[in-house]
């Protein structure tokens, strides 16, 4: 009997851009990113990478899983071409990743979820690169009702439990739970493996489904919990003051000086 995994990865701005490509919408109340290419959140290919290991070590197949509008079938196309095995999208105009708030959707992939069938194992990254809310996974494993563990660097499948060394502070603790399980992923896990080109060209004969929100038998509108009441950019003041002297002995007394002034040391 095979062994199914489900990542979730969301389609995000590259956040390697630089941050004179983010705009602040104060109207809108959102960011909007100008000329920077979508990618799969970084955190949620630390997921996949972790599945592609369990399938290295087992005869698990993989399936990625998202939610949005505008998704890049390029994007995911390259992804899947690194380990998995499907994809399923769920797309809309009314998906639009910065109007969702964690708890539409983790309903939203709860109803992709259930609708494609079978699962063993849920990973998600442990929060996303554009939001840093780090709530979806958690509600996710709330709404099916199965158990959770957060921020895995190794995740491997013993006796019909999931086991995961589980990152803390000043080193890991090894937890296990019954199947299915949800787990979130962190950084440790290491860098998703970068596909070949002959990898990418097969990934495009594998299987991809497309759903959109009415096939989940959802309604999403009134599901938000959170609502953005204020949006802005961060003020910044800028001063330069020149520190002078006729020696750098001197120069340096007086910047001294000047920075306990300033309380700075």
């Amino acid at each position: 009997m095979g062994f199914n995994i489900i990542v979730c990865a969301k389609q995000v701005p590259d956040p390697e851009g630089p941050p004179s490509s983010f705009e602040v919408n104060e109207a809108e109340r959102r960011v909007t990113a100008r000329g920077i290419p979508p990618v799969i959140n970084p955190f949620d290919e630390n997921a996949l990478e972790a599945a592609i290991r369990i399938k290295e070590a087992t005869d698990a197949e993989i399936t990625l899983l998202s939610v949005g509008k505008g998704l890049s079938k390029a994007v995911f196309l390259k992804a899947v071409a690194a380990g998995a095995d499907s994809s399923l999208l769920v797309e809309g105009d009314d998906l639009d990743a910065a109007l969702l708030d964690s708890f539409t959707t983790a309903h939203l992939l709860a109803g992709a979820i259930t609708k494609s069938g079978k699962y063993d194992l849920i990973l998600c990254g442990r929060q996303a690169a554009d939001t840093n809310a780090g709530m979806v996974g958690l509600i996710l494993a709330q709404l099916l009702d199965i158990p959770a563990i957060t921020l895995a660097q190794k995740v491997e499948i013993s006796g019909g439990k999931v086991v995961v060394e589980r990152v803390l502070p000043d080193g890991y603790e090894v937890v296990e739970a019954d199947l299915p399980a949800l787990v979130t992923v962190s950084g440790e896990v290491g860098d998703l493996r970068y596909p070949s080109l002959q990898a990418i060209k097969a990934a495009k004969g594998l299987p991809q489904t497309i759903l959109a929100e009415a096939d989940l038998d959802l309604e999403i509108s009134g599901l938000s919990r959170l609502e953005t009441v204020a949006l802005a950019a961060p003020s910044r003041e800028r001063r330069c003051t020149l520190v002078d002297g006729d020696t750098p002995e001197e120069t340096g007394k007086k910047l001294a000086q000047l920075l306990r002034q300033e309380k700075v040391i």
